[in-house]
Formats: C-alpha cells, structure tokens, sequence
C-alpha cells in the first residue's frame, strides 16, 4: 500500500484517512496500517483494518463500494486500494499478521548511478562494483536465519527504545531477477537481484541493514563470517558505517494472515 517515494508532507496512512472522510462516517475514520515504513520505501501489498460507522438507518458499505470510493479519491496519488474484507471485531491488521516478506532490489553493471534504467529509478539500488559475489552472500545469509538478538542490525529510534531485539528470521533469499523491459536493454549488461527477507515482524531499519551488510558482503568489504560475529556482538553502534542500504529499493511484498482471521466470503461479524 505505502507506494510514495517522497512522504515529507503527509504519509500513506494520513492519505488514506483523507480520503476516507469522503465516504462522511459519523466519526472521523483512523486507519490501522500493518507495517509502516520509512520513506521512499514501496509496497507490493500492504494491508490495513478500519472501521466505519454510518448514521442510523444507513446500511454498510460493501466491500466494493469501500474499494471504489477510496480509489476515486487516493486517484492523485500513487496508492491503490486492491480489496477489502469484512473481518471479525478483534482482528487487527498490525497485531494478528503471521508475517511480513520484504524484497531489496538492486542492479549490478552500472559504474554510475546516473546508469540505473531511467524506469528503474528509485526502485533499485547500483552499489559501487560490477559485479556481487553472490555465493558468499548466500553463505553470510544463513547466518541470519533462525532467532537471534538483531541489535547491531537495529538503527536506534527514540520512538521504540525498549521494543525486544529477539527476532525469528523464518527466510533469506537472493535470486536473480528482471528489469522493467530489462529484454529491451540486455546490450548493456545489467543483472537485477533480489534480496528476500521474511519475519513475524522487523526492527527499525533491520532488512536495510541485513540488505548493505550482505551487499557488503557481495563486494568483498566484509567476509561471511563478519555477519555472524556482528550478530555476536549485539550493538548497533558496531554496524559498519555507510553500509547500510537506502530505502528506494526496499519493497513490503506482502502481509499473511490466518486464514481463519480473514473473511474472504464477507460472513464474519463486524
């Protein structure tokens, strides 16, 4: 759902609550948002729960009447509501999720960033080199899998300074992968990876600092075994400086939930 690259003004979530108003609710609609992210970070798929209460006498809205009005007037922006769902009363779209999967693209080949593929553009990042070596990579990522105390790969928020650093990485994969119309340019020698990283949940900025450190990795800057001894030492002030990955090209592919926590069929009760 977060899809802006550029949220200094207002945030995804301040859009949608903005657009919500025009459906005129008795009381002002909050939406709550599964993952937020920082800016200029995208969403495949992002999922929030919201409740609105019509004056008496009116009947709900439908689901798709619900999706219809809130993309009418989000049409400014860059976000699009892709369906919704009648869930039960204690669901909650952050709390009840059984996962989140983020992917990080990049792109080797490109000696400039002025290089990346103009449709690329903030959507991929070009670290310095020509090339990544991959298999070290891979060897480094099965470091991070499993449960582990994240703290070096959590940058420090004032925000959430007490939030528990254990975390349960349950997948890391790094796969090749294609351009936008990359068929159209492959003269050029470009190769387009992903980084796929799945948990329950993520510290601050966590999948952008695993993301640069296995770049990191991937350039010879650090060696495999560095991502097990940062792990070890358990502080974020060791993190390497100037590693850690930018945010354009960090996606939120995608939200799970238990089955039985969403009704697809619209018969749970509202």
């Amino acid at each position: 759902m977060e899809t802006l690259t550029d949220q200094s003004v207002l945030g995804v979530q301040n859009y949608l609550e903005r657009a919500a108003q025009n459906l005129r609710p008795v009381t002002p609609i909050k939406f709550y948002v599964s993952s937020r992210t920082d800016t200029g970070v995208h969403a495949l798929c992002n999922s929030a729960h919201l409740d609105v209460q019509r004056a008496v006498r009116k009947p709900p809205f439908s689901e798709s009447v619900i999706v219809s009005a809130l993309n009418y007037h989000l049409k400014p922006e860059p976000i699009r509501i892709l369906s919704a769902y009648q869930v039960s009363d204690n669901f909650h779209a952050r709390f009840s999720a059984l996962s989140r999967t983020y992917v990080y693209r990049l792109v080797t080949g490109c000696s400039h960033h002025s290089q990346i593929p103009v449709f690329e553009r903030d959507l991929c990042w070009a670290p310095k080199g020509d090339h990544l070596n991959v298999p070290a990579m891979q060897e480094a990522a099965g470091s991070l899998l499993g449960t582990h105390d994240f703290s070096t790969f959590r940058s420090v928020s004032s925000e959430k300074p007490f939030k528990s650093p254990i975390k349960t990485l349950a997948q890391v994969d790094i796969r090749p992968s294609s351009g936008f119309m990359s068929h159209h340019y492959e003269y050029r020698g470009l190769q387009f990876w992903e980084l796929e990283f799945k948990s329950r949940s993520f510290l601050y900025r966590q999948v952008r600092r695993m993301a640069g450190a296995l770049v990191a990795v991937g350039q010879g800057r650090l060696a495999p075994y560095h991502i097990k001894e940062l792990l070890e030492i358990r502080d974020s002030l060791a993190y390497p400086q100037n590693t850690m990955a930018p945010a354009a090209g960090l996606f939120l592919k995608s939200v799970e939930y238990d089955d039985a926590d969403v009704d697809t069929e619209g018969n749970a009760a509202k």
